[in-house]
């Protein structure tokens, strides 16, 4: 019975989470260069039971003999063990800001393990020099002459250097390459990586690598300047699945309620002295 308890619970939880992760989902369907998140749901390792027998062996001493009867499988519950962005392109959405760029992913190479196509960034980076990567190419040029995201990231080249700008009257191709006037001042920094799920997921749509190493310069890819990437999230399927959840978690609820009241009268009714 208690066991019951915690299986439910733990069904109730999962769907909790799944739920907050989707409510994430949709609270930045507008935000430029958003990647969705998709959860893992598994189940916890299951028990095997078995009955343990004593059976008499018709000998002069009379001996008992132990064995095991297989009784069956037993579940413990279920658990949300992952959540992993979905780096899939998201739609392009005309700004006509100059210091707007969409990053265009080209053909990817496909992981041969995991069956994952690699993914190219912009490179950031802050005062201390650790390395961010973004989808968002919203950008601007601060009071100093440099090349930032709204958060105050500085914008990397391929060198890894700093971009310095005399202004935000700038042209940027379809390669990166960034001129102010007929100047060319530097080429935006695009990084590669072969496994994106590995990345950590930071506040503000930024990624680091684990190990704090930057990735390396690569991959195929153009951009279009006056345009942002927007969020790849597919609201209508966020919202039935959203639904979906509610529905597990109702479902787990009702069978906890139904515990509840078997609980109460073998406390009440089948434990009662007369």
């Amino acid at each position: 019975m208690f066991r019951g308890f915690y299986t439910v619970g733990s069904g109730m939880i999962a769907q909790q989470r799944r739920t907050e992760m989707l409510s994430n989902n949709i609270a930045n369907a507008n935000t430029p260069g958003y990647k969705a998140e998709q959860s893992s749901i598994r189940s916890f390792t299951e028990m095997f039971m078995s009955r343990l027998d004593a059976t008499r062996i018709p000998t002069e001493k009379g001996l008992n003999f132990r064995g095991l009867t297989p009784v069956g499988e037993l579940s413990t519950g279920v658990y949300m063990q992952e959540t992993l962005p979905q780096f899939s392109q998201g739609q392009l959405r005309e700004t006509e800001l100059k210091t707007d760029v969409a990053l265009i992913d080209g053909p990817m190479d496909v992981n041969e393990e995991t069956g994952i196509a690699g993914t190219v960034f912009f490179t950031l980076a802050g005062e201390n020099g650790d390395p961010y990567y973004t989808r968002n190419g919203n950008f601007i040029v601060n009071a100093e002459g440099f090349l930032t995201n709204p958060s105050g990231l500085f914008v990397l080249d391929t060198a890894g250097n700093r971009i310095e700008l005399p202004n935000d009257d700038i042209r940027i191709t379809q390669e990166g390459v960034v001129f102010s006037g007929d100047q060319q001042t530097a080429t935006l920094g695009i990084a590669y990586s072969d496994e994106p799920n590995r990345l950590l997921k930071r506040d503000n749509g930024l990624f680091s690598t684990v190990d704090g190493q930057a990735l390396p310069m690569g991959g195929r890819y153009s951009m279009k300047q006056g345009y942002l990437e927007d969020s790849n999230v597919d609201a209508a399927r966020t919202m039935t699945d959203m639904l979906t959840a509610y529905r597990a978690f109702e479902a787990n609820q009702k069978v906890l309620q139904a515990y509840d009241r078997s609980m109460e009268k073998a406390v009440n009714e089948v434990g009662r002295v007369n």
